[in-house]
């Protein structure tokens, strides 16, 4: 536990101190620190509302202002038995406690926790934190279990800090992929067709297809080939797998076809080797690589489920290289060269490796996991980018990469996948034969680039705030004209802008020209084109750009060459246009 998460989880216990000073019947559960604050659970016959929070966080700051010392106690099963008789839930976190594991209670004050620690030195050193929110947790995260109140808190060093996470939450909102899908009329999630499940607006779905298209046109030029497979597969595919074993109660229900269990699918690998199974493959055809834009179905608790990025129908951007030992360090370090590379595309200059190891449990000979670990570190290192090691932190059937990239506000996200598997190989009994005229078992890489078109769409869509760049842009252009004398002459630009294949619409209602400009600047439209008597005479049209205003009077087809070179290059700036 660093400093910070030790002074977020004695901020917990403060917390829970006060709630307990001015509640009655308080049952306590757990309340550790997280990534960007600390919660704690309870439950209480009172229901705890946002207008608790400054009496909370006013006796939190009393019991902070007495300097209350965090001291640590180690005590029998008995004596703990004995110290929680009156607390249920911390008697079961007690019972998940080993035979022959120290047992210890932290105090300050009068306030005393079943807890590992560590602790701060004293209350006192507490001199920032916030109550941000309240909401309901089921205990241990069952919903079968009874639902507890979690109120969330954060801590910081000093009062900047906090000031300055404060900041970054209220930008956040400002971001919402869920307020600004809405706004911009890009998804949809209905209750009606059913939770976590999305319905792609016009909007929204021109946006995906340039997504798509790219990353199309991408892999092609990074010798991949696009696979398609089914959205369902018989029971016996997924027990080949091992998703029955290991994965059931995140698959939706079976369905019965022709007296026979299927499945909707919960990932596309077992497909992938399917197709790879489907004749004898030699080491001069490998490495193959496969990619596909699959849509996947998983079952993901209610409570769980958060506009695009926990859904339960999502597309993976999902890719499979099947290779030899002697070709895979360099597979790795061209997939990861091509993640680096789409993330910047995309405008995520700040990219960072994860490398997680092999864990206690493992499938695979040990050497293979040596030798896809050197390959994932030699690849990091070879393009360049910072990086941590988790060591064990990796599946049991293979070493990883994941790759977070920080959006404009400075927010880390997990996004690219880069995971050795020796585990499907093994199952389905994956073969190449080997120029010594032997069998030989292929190395298998998994590699989601996006994570998921959802998820990504939802995290493009925040760090843009909706104002996607030219090339991303559902609608590029706006024609304003002035009156409807201009309107003929609108007409004709239109004409223009769409036989270029831009994407251009015409504001013809009636109104103002201000009224017009504040809706396409409320629908995130990159460039106006303004339109009056001397733009008509002169087969000219006046610019404006959404974030820096008007940019001066132009030919049409010089705008066009402009725009058309700012899309060529995926700029995220604007284009300048000179008088």
């Amino acid at each position: 536990m660093n400093d910070l998460d030790q002074l977020r989880h004695s901020s917990a216990h403060v917390m829970a101190a006060a709630v307990c000073r001015l509640f009655e019947d308080v049952q306590l559960d757990i309340g550790p620190a997280t990534e960007d604050g600390f919660y704690y659970d309870f439950e209480l016959p009172a229901r705890i509302t946002p207008e608790d929070f400054e009496r909370i966080e006013a006796e939190m700051q009393k019991i902070i202002d007495g300097d209350h010392p965090f001291e640590c106690k180690t005590v029998s099963r008995e004596e703990a038995k004995e110290l929680l008789k009156d607390q249920k839930y911390k008697l079961e976190r007690l019972a998940d406690i080993p035979e022959g594991d120290e047992i210890t209670f932290y105090t300050c004050g009068e306030f005393m926790d079943l807890c590992r620690g560590p602790h701060v030195e004293s209350t006192g050193k507490l001199r920032a934190f916030k109550i941000m929110n309240i909401a309901g947790s089921y205990y241990r995260g069952r919903e079968t279990n009874p639902m507890l109140q979690r109120l969330y808190g954060t801590a910081f060093t000093n009062t900047k800090q906090l000031r300055l996470h404060l900041k970054q939450i209220e930008e956040a909102q400002k971001r919402d992929h869920r307020k600004l899908g809405k706004e911009l009329d890009l998804f949809s999630i209905s209750e009606q067709v059913g939770p976590g499940l999305v319905n792609w607006h016009p909007k929204g779905g021109r946006i995906r297809s340039l997504i798509e298209d790219f990353w199309k046109k991408e892999h092609f030029k990074n010798g991949y080939d696009i696979v398609y497979t089914p959205h369902i597969g018989k029971a016996n595919l997924w027990e080949t797998s091992g998703h029955l074993d290991f994965y059931r109660e995140g698959m939706f229900a079976a369905m019965d076809v022709d007296g026979q269990e299927y499945f909707a699918k919960p990932m596309n690998c077992p497909f992938h080797v399917e197709i790879y199974k489907s004749g004898l493959r030699s080491y001069r055809e490998l490495p193959l690589r496969w990619a596909e834009l699959g849509t996947v179905y998983r079952y993901e608790k209610a409570g769980t489920l958060h506009g695009l990025f926990r859904v339960r129908g999502f597309t993976q951007d999902d890719a499979h290289i099947f290779c030899t030992v002697e070709q895979i360090e360099d597979e790795v370090k061209e997939v990861i060269r091509f993640c680096n590379f789409i993330w910047k595309t995309f405008g995520f200059t700040e990219v960072k490796a994860y490398l997680s190891t092999r864990p206690e449990k493992a499938v695979g000979e040990e050497a293979r996991w040596d030798t896809a670990t050197r390959s994932l570190e030699a690849a990091i290192k070879a393009e360049g980018l910072p990086y941590e090691i988790d060591e064990g932190g990796g599946a049991f059937y293979g070493p990883k990469i994941d790759l977070k990239v920080k959006d404009a506000i400075g927010r880390e996200w997990q996004t690219s996948t880069i995971q050795f598997d020796f585990n499907l190989p093994e199952r389905f009994d994956l073969k190449y034969i080997g120029d010594d005229g032997e069998a030989h078992r292929p190395y298998m890489v998994h590699r989601a680039l996006f994570g998921s078109i959802e998820r990504f769409f939802g995290i493009l869509t925040e760090h843009y705030t909706g104002g996607f760049p030219v090339w991303l842009a559902p609608e590029q252009v706006r024609v304003l004209p002035l009156s409807d004398d201009q309107l003929d002459y609108a007409d004709e630009v239109l004409s223009k802008l769409r036989n270029a294949e831009l994407r251009a619409t015409i504001d013809k209602k009636q109104g103002k020209l201000n009224g017009k400009v504040k809706n396409a600047q409320l629908d995130k439209v990159p460039y106006m084109l303004i339109i009056g008597k001397q733009e008509q005479e002169n087969g000219l049209v006046a610019v404006r750009h959404r974030l820096t205003g008007m940019k001066g009077t132009i030919g049409l087809d010089e705008f066009i060459a402009q725009l058309k070179q700012e899309e060529l290059e995926k700029r995220t700036v604007d284009m300048e246009v000179s008088d």
